[in-house]
């Protein structure tokens, strides 16, 4: 259901548009965690949204991993 969903929203490549980051603060909590502030940017055809992000980062098993997402 989430596929179908994504896909009724973005049927194309233009519909989709391009999604850019910039990065404004990583902070290492520790060897195994850090936070990262952005903003993202969508560019498309008619519009261009943007706004910000904040990411919680952990080191599991070796990989890092989001752990927790926050956009807005």
């Amino acid at each position: 259901a989430t596929l179908a969903n994504y896909k009724k929203g973005y049927p194309d490549r233009s519909a989709m548009g391009t999604l850019s980051f910039t990065l404004l603060s990583v902070e290492v909590l520790s060897p195994s965690s850090a936070f990262v502030v952005g903003k993202w940017h969508l560019q498309r055809e008619k519009d261009a949204p943007n706004g910000h992000f904040t990411l919680l980062w952990r080191k599991i098993q070796g990989k890092w991993l989001i752990v927790a997402d926050h956009s807005s």
